[in-house]
């Protein structure tokens, strides 16, 4: 090994683990990578080493997830042996999709397609499910048949999971089940036109590969123009995409997988963390080599995340150790409720901020997008730049604007495209009616009160008069607090809401947050104003493109978070019910796919992890009630877990508070008796 580290000085660079990985010799491999530990290094080194020792580049094949991390490792490949790019370039490195594509165009005929196929994005192939859905009358059942975007969902996940119809429905889509011989004569009905057409979609690509190889004849010619597979990621692939690994490799068993289970945290895209766990079931003989010195975190965040993920029922044992032996502890911060972590996080941003360590070098992470909320608002009053990663910033989310159209329309009723969103929603207003319906209000002197005299469509007339009474109460409030209008608001539109859009649940919540945020202004106008002062720019996941004079707080949810590094982490919301969520735990993998993503959360941190509790979660944060519910803390930090965390308890002034209000009373008491002295 000595002689090959001379010959080639870039494998000096590597640790132990890593040079082995990177000079195995033939057979299956299977690399457990920690986090932070260097796998991409170590792929990219493994196709320079194949090169170096006389392996074609043509012969090599790189699955990874994006394109873009494909060129990296073989632009840093060529790099290593000092080729030129266009000879490294011959690797077949690319997406499973991508190169799914590829070896289609080569062998359509054995695929069983036309040679100019075309393909299919994933708005095009919701345009024709949704050509099938009207020609079955779908559209027109008395009960609300499932969007085309929904049907879209349903139809991936059997393909990808490789699960029944019943099931998927049952499991991930239970709204939906009284569609299952609707969904089934649609899908069949969609696939059989596909073939006709002569397309493919996104799914089809992976299903007509795993198809070619399933053919012993087939795999053996595919397989044999390839000396060697690597793939990354492995823990993200779905079963479809183990089967055609294993249909590549059944002749030649030369493949390597990167990996690691404890970071495996799609199963809402049913991938599944069996592919890497079985791995050595599929592929016997297969040596697994485990990568465990980390290059991002300090010792002590690891030491708190390496007893977080060894509460894993099963997984590939690793423990990550760092020399950055020296750091701050992580700190578990109980705060009394969601605004107190609102003011902390806010703190402990400026803070770090003022130390010198960038924004953009620090991230707010949750579990799910809506637990950004407040936090959001918080940062706008105090002039924090921020950008949000994992869906569609809050405000920028359609139910949210939905709503908000409703309180913009009183403020200026002559805002057609408030009206406009607002009257689509209600069943049997097209266009053309809503068009009307705007006329009608301008006619009125733009009274919005006016809409519920509308003649509207026979199917839409109670809507319509039940939106003008809507808008008489929202008159009469003008210029009172906008909490209690956002209250009547969701009566009026939640049932609008749970027509319209999948997944109502979560984006009830939003609404009850938006309410909440509603309570710290005095006025509609003054609200509607602050929520418009950072306009959305963009509906991508990274709301608005930065400069490069621009600073910026990261906020992200922990599923976007994965790949990513920050010197300061801040885990919000770390309560049972938040995370793990209430809404993935319905059995046993589930929560084990909720410990991951702690995990992955925690391990972002390189320099300073904080884990923030609320102990109280309010129901209604205005007028005279009160109510709310405890928290308990987030069950994957044990009290093992908490001993290696610095605790911090801002929950304390609670009885301070208290106590100091009694005293306060205590001394109006002693003033209204002394006024009859």
């Amino acid at each position: 090994m000595q002689e090959a580290t001379t010959e080639f000085p870039w494998l000096n660079e590597l640790n132990p683990e890593q040079k082995k990985a990177v000079m195995h010799g033939d057979g299956p491999l299977l690399v457990v990578a920690g986090a932070g530990s260097g796998k991409t290094k170590t792929l990219a080194c493994r196709v320079a080493w194949l090169i170096s020792k006389g392996v074609e580049p043509g012969r090599i094949m790189l699955l990874t997830f994006t394109r873009r991390a494909a060129e990296e490792m073989v632009n840093r490949a060529a790099a290593m042996v000092g080729s030129n790019v266009s000879f490294t370039s011959r690797v077949w490195g690319g997406t499973f999709h991508g190169t799914a594509n590829r070896l289609l165009r080569i062998y359509p005929k054995a695929a069983g397609l036309s040679p100019d196929f075309t393909l299919m994005d994933e708005s095009d192939a919701a345009d024709l499910a949704n050509v099938i859905r009207h020609e079955m009358n779908l559209a027109s059942r008395d009960k609300r048949f499932p969007q085309k975007s929904t049907c879209l969902s349903i139809y991936s996940r059997c393909i990808n999971g490789s699960d029944d119809l019943e099931l998927v429905l049952e499991r991930y889509f239970p709204w939906c089940a009284m569609w299952q011989k609707e969904l089934k004569s649609l899908f069949q009905s969609y696939v059989e036109l596909k073939q006709k057409r002569g397309v493919l979609d996104y799914d089809d690509l992976l299903l007509y590969w795993e198809q070619l190889v399933s053919d012993d004849r087939m795999a053996k010619e595919v397989g044999d123009r390839f000396d060697h597979v690597l793939v990354d990621e492995y823990q993200d692939t779905n079963p479809v995409q183990s089967r055609i690994l294993i249909g590549m490799r059944k002749y030649n068993k030369n493949v390597m997988v990167v990996g690691d289970d404890a970071q495996s945290i799609y199963g809402f895209r049913a991938a599944t963390v069996r592919n890497m766990l079985d791995f050595p079931k599929q592929f016997p003989g297969t040596t697994v080599m485990t990568l465990e010195q980390n290059y991002r975190s300090v010792m002590p965040i690891l030491e708190s995340t390496n007893l977080v993920i060894s509460q894993s029922k099963e997984r590939f044992t690793k423990n990550l150790w760092s020399k950055r032996i020296a750091g701050q502890r992580p700190r578990l911060v109980v705060c009394t409720d969601e605004a107190k972590q609102d003011e902390f996080v806010v703190k402990t941003v400026l803070e770090h901020y003022e130390q010198g360590i960038p924004l953009r070098k620090q991230a707010v992470l949750f579990r799910a997008g809506h637990l950004s909320d407040s936090l959001e608002i918080a940062l706008t009053h105090k002039n924090i730049a921020y950008h949000k990663y994992g869906g569609l910033r809050f405000l920028e989310a359609a139910h949210v604007k939905d709503l908000v159209s409703f309180m913009r329309v009183v403020e200026n009723p002559l805002d057609d495209i408030a009206w406009f969103r607002i009257l689509e929603l209600i069943d049997g207003v097209g266009h053309v009616s809503a068009a009307k319906a705007i006329e009608h209000v301008r006619v009125n002197n733009g009274d919005a009160r006016s809409i519920g005299k509308f003649n509207a469509p026979a199917a839409a007339r109670e809507s319509i008069e039940g939106l003008g009474k809507l808008m008489e109460h929202l008159v009469a409030t003008q210029g009172k607090a906008p909490a209690s209008d956002v209250e009547r608001i969701r009566t009026f539109y939640e049932p609008l809401l749970e027509k319209k859009y999948e997944n109502s649940v979560v984006r009830k919540r939003d609404l009850e947050n938006l309410e909440k945020i509603a309570t710290g202004y005095r006025s509609r106008r003054s609200f509607l104003t602050d929520l418009t002062l950072d306009p959305p720019t963009s509906t991508s996941d990274l709301a608005g493109q930065p400069y490069k004079d621009e600073d910026w707080l990261v906020l992200s949810t922990i599923h976007s978070a994965k790949g990513c590094e920050w010197d300061v982490v801040i885990l919000i919301h770390a309560a049972d019910g938040c995370l793990p969520s209430d809404m993935a735990t319905g059995d046993q993998d589930e929560i084990e796919e909720e410990l991951r993503l702690t995990y992955v959360a925690m391990t972002r941190a390189r320099d300073f992890l904080y884990v923030t509790w609320p102990l109280r979660y309010y129901h209604k944060w205005y007028g005279m009630g009160d109510g709310h519910s405890y928290a308990q803390r987030c069950r994957f930090l044990t009290d093992e877990v908490c001993e290696t965390f610095d605790q911090v308890d801002l929950s304390r002034g609670m009885a301070e508070d208290a106590e100091s209000y009694v005293q306060g009373r205590g001394d109006i008491r002693s003033r209204l008796r002394s006024r009859w002295d």
